[in-house]
């Protein structure tokens, strides 16, 4: 019988380990999970020495946004400890000066005492149209809620200085899976195509009936993309 596989999961902005929830129970019997804690660094390069120092010898890693900002930065820093890569809805590349510009309004709001994690006004940017009302949109309130101010702050600085990641993609060399909802717009569907093309041997997958977070909103298909992925 094989081993199960070390897997890291990495959660989104104002995410925590909900988001992987049902990915952990469908993998138990092929994958050793675990949540990393995304919220302590202001920084994607102490989040990754934190992450590593902690982290099995060997691993697969799965981020989510954010996440997957973090574990492209894993794979720079210690590429010869990842044996599998996804990455879901997010991006290779910097923010554009208008992202930038709305995150640094973000934070100076967050700052003045007028955090409000995830409202209903933001949810259609993250679920798709179907999920928005109902528990779906509450769970990623009340997740929003738990990260709260501080790790906010903390994470949208850690976005803010992210690298370009594009240069590196045709180093990458072990199994990977790209995927996004195919509803996303915050990281549409062909900033995930772009990564793909770019990684030598990536699978792609875009998701129907979800947007930023297809791991909520259609997990068993998200499933059956990471059983193939750790299969590989």
């Amino acid at each position: 019988m094989t081993a199960p596989v070390p897997l890291l999961f990495f959660p989104g902005l104002l995410c925590d380990a909900r988001l992987w929830r049902d990915q952990i129970a469908a993998l138990g019997g092929i994958a050793e999970c675990r949540v990393a804690d995304l919220t302590l660094d202001a920084d994607l390069g102490s989040m990754a020495l934190r992450i590593l120092a902690d982290a099995p010898p060997r691993f697969a890693l799965a981020g989510l946004s954010m996440g997957g900002y973090a574990a492209l930065e894993v794979v720079r820093r210690a590429p010869e400890r990842v044996t599998h890569l996804a990455l879901l809805d997010t991006s290779a590349r910097p923010d554009t000066e208008e992202q930038a510009r709305r995150r640094r309004g973000l934070m100076a709001l967050t700052r003045s005492g007028q955090f409000k994690g995830v409202t209903p006004r933001l949810l259609p940017s993250l679920l798709h149209p179907d999920h928005v009302e109902g528990p779906l949109g509450h769970e990623v309130r009340e997740m929003a809620e738990r990260v709260g101010r501080e790790a906010f702050l903390r994470q949208q600085q850690a976005i803010l200085q992210r690298p370009d990641s594009r240069p590196m993609l045709s180093g990458i060399a072990v199994p990977t899976l790209v995927a996004v909802g195919e509803h996303d717009i915050l990281t549409p569907p062909e900033l995930a195509e772009e990564m793909a093309a770019a990684i030598p041997g990536a699978e792609l997958a875009r998701i129907p009936g979800a947007a930023h977070l297809p791991t909520m909103e259609m997990p068993e298909a998200v499933n059956a993309l990471f059983r193939a992925w750790l299969a590989r």
